[in-house]
């Protein structure tokens, strides 16, 4: 029996075992949790896998006990070896070394000409250098990508799941390239670029050359199907079912049978994976069972592998869709995965089921389009250390005066400084951020959220606004835009939220910080004083509430007086529910003063009101704006109402 062995056709980044919520904070504990366990546990990797699992699990990093602890644990870390923060016997780099340290420190501002993230500049230049080695051909996938959106500006995401991951060598990227912008005027399909890309590869020609001239049985068909899972005894039982699901498709296109329609069906039922829907849609009008029956031929497409007119195009045709689909579906699950590490950088968004470049990396990597040929397929030496760009290649190197000049050319706006850059940069993120509240996060849509978070149901917040962050730096988020709204779209709330964004100005978590979850701030108008207002978020309850929420939001604001002697800052405490020892506590500050280093004090007492998300739902949907909002929460603080008709009276009437 002839043996064809499975070769891959594409690059991934990292393993999807690892494909985990929350990625980059996921990816910050890792690192914190192996320099950890490598401290005591020091050993040869391959003996102490089994323990880091047991590590992990310890720390509630993993839950569940997994059937292969050290295969678990191998599977958990590969992909930090992948971009150079750890190396194969999983001790921290210099690179996950810098990277741990600006985690811990909290400094994730944008002290770069770049204006991005500071991890997010070590994760680019770890994606530069990181290198994916497929079928002995060496490429670094992100430099792919970069060559791919300087040539074509954007890829949709089709382009992106099915078609960047095939870019292997010099030859096949550039013919993919051309076959895009050719897809693109409507010449050829995704699917035909796979398959051509599929195709040009010897153990496929193989494969097709021997099925042509095979008896087909059930072996054949298993040993064409080069498939990497394995059954009992070694037999590749993985595509058993693609045999009588063969006959039965032979029986139905040559032989015109109808009565065999309803049995292709039933056979394409039993085909394992994402492959099986793809067929069933590449063959069938309906699925429904009894319509097929009635139905018969007429149930079926006009797909060209039913008008095949003998055994050997049928043979062709089956044998291209058959690795077609496994392709797809093997490019699919790569896909998220994929854009998860390359949304690290921050270079790029991921939006309007596109992804381009952000502004400053369009202008720094299109003036470098022409050089990155030079590394794209080379593996980089210094993958472990945290070096310049300068030293991974000198023509990475950033020159802000050119940048500046892209700039202008594109904005039209003089630029000479990093404040002129800044401000550009500032005004294009405010336009994509309403254009993202207009589209995703109106006051519809903040009210469910609220809602959801109420009933904590956590799946469908992360589908509706991001898989990368928690849920309760969601939670700040969601109550960013609220008060981003009812200020009028007034004030710059991208700073003002101590919270770090993706380029896509979606959020993800990091670790936490030791300042209020908003410090929002107000100049003066004829309805209110210039102040801050610092609003401070939970999603705690009960006795947690009284122990998490009482002494930070009281400290964060009394410190906040302290530092910059604004006597008109407030704090208003936002929560899901709100426990009535936390109300009394929070209005007792209104007689007391707050005491900081060396008895420094404020010189009255604190101001801190609570607001449900019951009544932030009201506010929204009553459209109240912040003038009149505020003269509601001052009347209430004025108050001399008692504590428990306080909340009722002088803020759930009032609003």
């Amino acid at each position: 029996m002839a043996n064809f062995s499975y070769k891959s056709f594409c690059w991934s980044l990292g393993t999807t075992s690892f494909r985990t919520t929350d990625f980059n904070v996921r990816i910050e504990q890792q690192i914190s949790l192996l320099a950890e366990f490598r401290k005591v546990n020091n050993g040869v990797w391959t003996d102490e896998q089994g323990n880091y699992y047991r590590f992990m699990h310890e720390r509630g990093f993993v839950k569940g006990t997994a059937p292969n602890p050290s295969k678990d644990a191998r599977e958990k870390t590969s992909g930090l070896v992948d971009i150079g923060l750890i190396d194969s016997e999983r001790n921290l780099t210099a690179a996950g070394q810098a990277l741990r340290d600006v985690a811990a420190s909290g400094n994730f501002g944008r002290d770069n000409v770049l204006q991005i993230p500071n991890d997010s500049y070590l994760y680019l230049k770890q994606l530069l250098k990181m290198t994916a080695n497929v079928d002995e051909n060496i490429v670094r996938p992100f430099v792919v990508l970069v060559m791919a959106l300087n040539q074509l500006e954007f890829l949709s995401d089709d382009e992106f799941t099915y078609l960047l991951p095939l870019c292997t060598n010099a030859a096949n990227t550039a013919e993919i390239i051309t076959s895009i912008e050719k897809f693109r005027r409507g010449s050829g399909s995704i699917d035909s670029i796979i398959t051509a890309r599929l195709m040009s590869m010897e153990n496929y020609k193989s494969a097709l050359e021997y099925f042509l001239t095979a008896n087909v049985t059930e072996s054949v068909i298993t040993a064409i199907g080069m498939n990497r899972k394995s059954g009992g005894a070694g037999k590749k039982s993985y595509d058993k079912a693609y045999f009588p699901f063969y006959e039965a498709l032979r029986e139905v296109v040559l032989e015109k049978d109808s009565n065999n329609v309803l049995l292709l069906l039933e056979c394409s039922k039993k085909i394992k994976g994402k492959a099986a829907t793809l067929w069933r849609k590449e063959l069938f009008k309906t699925t429904i069972y009894g319509k097929v029956k009635r139905e018969g031929l007429n149930a079926l497409t006009d797909s060209p592998i039913l008008s095949a007119r003998n055994e050997r195009e049928l043979r062709t045709r089956f044998f291209e869709l058959l690795h077609l689909f496994k392709a797809k579906a093997t490019l699919s699950d790569y896909a998220d995965l994929n854009r998860r590490y390359f949304k690290t950088t921050d270079t790029m968004i991921f939006a309007d089921t596109k992804v381009e470049f952000d502004v400053m990396p369009r202008c720094w990597l299109g003036d470098v389009s022409d050089r990155l040929s030079e590394i794209a397929f080379s593996k980089c030496e210094n993958l472990y250390e945290d070096v310049s760009l300068a030293v991974i290649a000198p023509f990475l190197e950033i020159d802000a005066r050119k940048l500046y000049v892209d700039l202008e050319r594109i904005y039209g706006i003089k630029i000479t400084t990093a404040d002129d850059a800044k401000a550009v940069i500032n005004d294009e993120r405010y336009k994509r951020f309403n254009k993202l509240i207009d589209e995703r996060f109106n006051r519809d849509t903040l009210i469910d959220l609220l809602g959801k978070f109420e009933r904590r149901d956590d799946t469908a917040i992360r589908q509706i606004v991001t898989k990368n962050a928690e849920i309760p730096t969601i939670f700040e988020y969601t109550l960013g835009i609220a008060w981003y709204l009812i200020s009028d779209r007034k004030g710059d709330l991208l700073s003002y939220m101590n919270l770090s964004l993706e380029a896509d100005l979606l959020p993800r978590t990091h670790a936490a910080g030791g300042n209020a979850d908003i410090e929002y701030y107000y100049e003066q108008t004829a309805n209110y004083p210039a102040h801050c207002l610092l609003i401070e978020a939970t999603l705690s309850d009960g006795a947690n509430q009284r122990r998490m929420e009482m002494e930070p939001v009281s400290r964060h604001l009394g410190e906040y007086i302290l530092r910059t002697d604004d006597t008109n800052a407030y704090c208003v405490f936002v929560s899901t529910f709100l426990h009535p020892s936390v109300v009394g506590a929070f209005r007792s500050w209104k007689n007391r003063p707050y005491y900081g280093r060396n008895y420094a004090s404020t010189c009255e007492g604190l101001k801190i009101l609570p607001l449900s998300t019951s009544e932030i739902k009201t506010i929204l949907e009553r459209e109240i704006g912040y003038d009149k909002l505020y003269s509601i929460l001052e009347t209430a603080y004025h108050s001399d109402e008692p504590v428990p008709t306080w909340y009722e009276k002088k803020i759930v009437e009032a609003i």
